[in-house]
């Protein structure tokens, strides 16, 4: 299976190389200093779950300082540049109830079972990058943003990965990747899986294509290899229909298909068979775009004898490319969801330009829960969660770019399903980014 992957992506990729339709991005290559970028992201993050039914609740507050430097592209046929990302953080206040992925923490307990959090930490690497015609390779320190092995972002810092990356844009519209990782570092993680406390990867081998068919319809598939964990497959169908008056429906259509190895974490199987554990999930949403307001519906499916179970098997936690996923991603065994969104964007009222709001509402339900002995107790489980989120840009002035994100999840499920999810849960997210160019 191995070898006719790799065959079938160096195939791919050669036919890329030889069938340049357009000019060559390493041919424009200005310089190795020339075309350098620098900046970091100052961040001011809390992260605060308030749990029910007993259950602790969580908090965390957090300052960091996340920092990106990368040399252009020497000049020549081959092109060669650095790079190095990191972020360095302190912790505010005490967070003596951390648990939430936020903040970095010391393993051993307290006498009430909390962990104390670091009070600063610092993290990050390196890239080495080389670049032919369009055709790009990087080694090093990355944050990823593929649908089948993505970085979690949704915290203080981002999750990063270690490995080799190509992308190739040889052919017009078409976009082609493939890479190797083999270290993942957490974001609340000070080192990367060589530590028990890692998230278990050994060897992640990932390949896809993106192809822009035209201005409205897009198609992508991209697969995963995560060795002693699972093997992962999705695809996506984008089509943007215009209408009058600057007016547009969107469809989506997204699935993922993933095939458990016997060694792998699931925390919902209705199945004792470790060595045929799969599931199936897609998702179908439509959106409707007029003026400043954007309505969207989805329905959402999973099906299989186990759970999406996505972010404890190597293969990044935020690795969820469908449209039903907030603090909860609705992804039970077996469960069935549908939404409905509604976003406003303020600045096309001519009231406060870089003003958003969105609101969302999302029910899953006939989902097939187990208890702790992974013995299935119910088929009949229900989970809800209403979603609210609205954020400010500055658009001009010596502050321009920087951005307040408020976002608050109201989530609750029933009885059976809460031993082994997120169970009840109301939390806020607030994020202060401010972000500094230095060249």
């Amino acid at each position: 299976m191995q070898n006719t992957k790799k065959l079938a992506l160096a195939v791919l990729v050669q036919t890329a190389l030889i069938s340049t339709a357009f000019a060559s991005e390493q041919s424009e290559s200005k310089g190795f200093v020339e075309d350098a970028e620098g900046s970091v992201l100052f961040r001011t993050g809390y992260l605060t779950r308030d749990k029910k039914n007993g259950k602790a609740d969580t908090s965390s507050a957090a300052q960091t300082a996340m920092v990106k430097i990368e040399s252009g592209y020497t000049q020549g046929t081959v092109g060669f540049g650095v790079g190095i990302i990191g972020d360095t953080s302190f912790k505010l206040g005490k967070n003596g109830h951390t648990d939430n992925q936020m903040i970095p923490t010391h393993p051993q307990n307290n006498a009430d079972g909390t962990k104390d959090a670091y009070d600063y930490w610092t993290r990050g690497g390196g890239i080495v990058k080389a670049r032919i015609s369009n055709t790009e390779v990087r080694y090093g320190t990355q944050v990823l943003d593929l649908p089948v092995l993505a970085s979690n972002t949704g915290r203080m810092v981002p999750e990063y990965f270690t490995g080799t990356l190509l992308t190739s844009h040889e052919i017009k519209n078409l976009e082609i990747v493939a890479g190797k990782f083999t270290k993942n570092q957490m974001s609340d993680q000070i080192k990367t899986d060589a530590d028990v406390n890692g998230n278990g990867l050994d060897r992640a081998i990932v390949w896809g294509a993106k192809y822009k068919f035209d201005d409205n319809l897009n198609a992508s598939y991209y697969g995963l290899d995560s060795k002693n964990a699972l093997e992962r497959h999705y695809v996506n169908v984008n089509f943007k229909q215009p209408l009058a008056n600057d007016s547009s429906l969107t469809y989506d259509l997204s699935a993922y298909h993933t095939k458990f190895d016997e060694a792998a974490n699931t925390y919902s199987q209705t199945t004792d068979n470790l060595s045929d554990r799969k599931n199936d999930i897609w998702a179908l949403s439509t959106a409707y775009n007029t003026g400043a307001h954007n309505i969207m519906v989805a329905y959402q499916q999973n099906s299989g004898n186990v759970g999406y179970d996505y972010g404890q098997n190597a293969d990044g936690f935020q690795s969820i490319y469908l449209p039903n996923s907030y603090l909860s991603d609705f992804i039970g065994n077996d469960e069935k969801s549908a939404q409905i969104q509604y976003s406003l964007d303020f600045g096309k009222l001519g009231i406060l330009p870089g003003l958003n709001w969105t609101s969302a509402f999302v029910y899953g339900w006939d989902i097939k829960a187990t208890d702790n002995a992974g013995t299935m107790i119910s088929d009949d489980e229900q989970e809800r969660e209403f979603f609210n989120q609205v954020k400010y840009t500055v658009q001009s002035g010596f502050a321009k770019d920087a951005s307040l994100r408020l976002r608050h999840s109201y989530y609750r499920a029933s009885d059976d399903y809460q031993k082994n999810y997120i169970g009840d849960t109301n939390e806020w997210r607030i994020w202060l980014d401010i972000p500094v160019k230095f060249f």
